[in-house]
């Protein structure tokens, strides 16, 4: 009569011969993965000084995939109407259906209403359609800026999924962090209110062109050259302004 031993001394010898034959961790290294997003880098910034009755928004021209530079002529910015503009980082091909979504949509209000829609409502609308989006998200980062009801400059700073805050200033992007602590300083004069005072528009803009002239020195993402929005009562003017090439 042959008896079969104990259950656990089964158990002892398959979990050894199960360790014998697992695959070599060097063999475990290699695995495939895939996404469907990249980051192609740039920064988009807005400023709009409390109490003032202008706004500037900008965001460089170059789109890069990794350490190269696909593009030096790939805009990040889109006039929604004659008094709001949105500007996005991120991935640029979300950006771009992004955009093309918001354009319509604001030209199918001006159609059903015969007006243009407001820059607060566009700022609704925007976090709406991020949101609608939120389980397979617009790969972007966006800054609109425009006017409000009472004629003041607006900025409005979103999340990838629509969350937003109105804020006298906003960077994202690449160069976000670059660019944050300059504003701090020069826009609200955080860490000097001892001189604080009222911003002039044209200080603004060179103000804009500093911080993408610091950026752009050291952030590989941001360069080639800078589209500036002015908005104001009499409309957007927009102005080009060169950065590094490299």
């Amino acid at each position: 009569v042959h008896f079969l031993p104990p259950l656990p001394s089964l158990v002892h010898h398959k979990t050894k011969d199960m360790l014998l034959k697992a695959t070599p961790k060097e063999q475990l290294k290699e695995q495939r993965q895939w996404s469907p997003y990249i980051d192609n880098g740039g920064t988009v910034l807005g400023v709009a000084p409390p109490g003032a009755d202008f706004v500037v928004v900008a965001g460089d021209t170059r789109m890069s995939y990794g350490y190269s530079i696909a593009s030096r002529n790939v805009t990040k910015t889109v006039q929604l109407t004659d008094k709001c503009v949105l500007a996005s980082a991120g991935m640029q091909a979300e950006r771009h259906t992004l955009h093309k979504v918001l354009k319509a949509k604001a030209t199918m209000f001006e159609n059903t209403h015969r007006k243009p829609m407001s820059a607060p409502s566009m700022a609704q609308c925007l976090s709406n359609t991020l949101y609608y989006k939120r389980f397979f998200p617009y790969y972007t980062f966006n800054v609109l800026a425009g006017l409000d009801e009472k004629g003041l400059g607006a900025v409005w700073g979103y999340d990838a999924i629509g969350s937003f805050e109105r804020v006298p200033y906003v960077v994202t992007g690449s160069g976000s962090a670059l660019a944050t602590s300059i504003l701090d300083n020069q826009v609200l004069f955080k860490t000097q209110p001892k001189n604080k005072r009222e911003l002039k528009c044209a200080e603004v803009v060179e103000l804009v062109k500093d911080v993408f002239t610091c950026i752009s020195e050291r952030d590989i993402y941001t360069g080639d050259s800078a589209e500036i929005y002015i908005i104001t009562k009499d409309g957007v003017k927009k102005e080009m302004f060169a950065l590094k090439k490299d």
